[in-house]
């Protein structure tokens, strides 16, 4: 998903942040609050905040 956004950014010449990095910390017991949730939310708010940017 983030290499796709940011070819098409890229071409259209658009710059956009950088996504966020992944976890490095994972236990992988699956706690409440895992980072991976975390991750995911802010993976999520990238890929929003990129389309309504290529789309404007």
């Amino acid at each position: 998903m983030f290499a796709a956004l940011q070819q098409r950014a890229a071409a259209a010449g658009i710059p956009l942040r950088n996504p966020p990095p992944e976890p490095t910390t994972c236990c992988g017991r699956g706690c409440n609050g895992c980072v991976w949730e975390g991750f995911l939310a802010a993976a999520e708010y990238w890929r929003q905040e990129a389309l309504l940017v290529l789309e404007g």
